[in-house]
């Protein structure tokens, strides 16, 4: 096997560990926040910010590095129609993963001290922070999906 399906294997693997650790986190953080039980919010938070930090973070940087490779190694500019669109959907959903990550730590403390307290629910700013980070979740889960579909599809777009 060659060196660019290599590449090629790394980068599609890496996409499948960070799509699908970004939506499974975010499928059981919604509906640990919808339980209204602190206990499940507090692990589940915890385990989130866990598995940005140990699976997501990694393909975050796997991805623009072995696509970069490929897209050398086949001779396709960046300014290609497919990819520059997909560079540009893959920095909005950066831009709005980074503000997630930070959301996502500071609800696992207030999740984690409401529970070794004992209360019952969580204070608003939990809700306010929950909010944007659900928010931010469906501009960066549609640019993923058409990032998929640019990569597998390659369409000639303009030019």
């Amino acid at each position: 096997m060659n060196l660019y399906l290599w590449i090629k294997t790394l980068h599609v693997l890496s996409s499948v560990v960070l799509v699908g650790t970004g939506f499974g986190t975010a499928f059981y953080l919604f509906m640990a926040n919808r339980s209204g039980s602190v206990p499940a919010q507090a692990v589940v938070s915890r385990l989130v910010v866990k598995a940005d930090l140990w699976m997501t973070t990694p393909t975050v940087i796997i991805q623009p590095l072995s696509g970069f490779a490929m897209a050398a190694m086949a001779g396709w500019p960046l300014s290609t129609p497919w990819i520059a669109l997909a560079l540009a959907l893959y920095a909005l959903a950066g831009a709005c993963w980074l503000p997630v990550v930070a959301l996502q730590v500071r609800m696992a403390r207030l999740a984690s001290a409401a529970q070794a307290r004992g209360d019952t629910a969580l204070p608003e700013v939990y809700w306010r922070m929950a909010r944007w980070w659900e928010g931010l979740g469906y501009p960066a889960f549609v640019a993923m999906m058409a990032v998929f579909a640019l990569m597998v599809l390659k369409p000639p777009l303009w030019g």
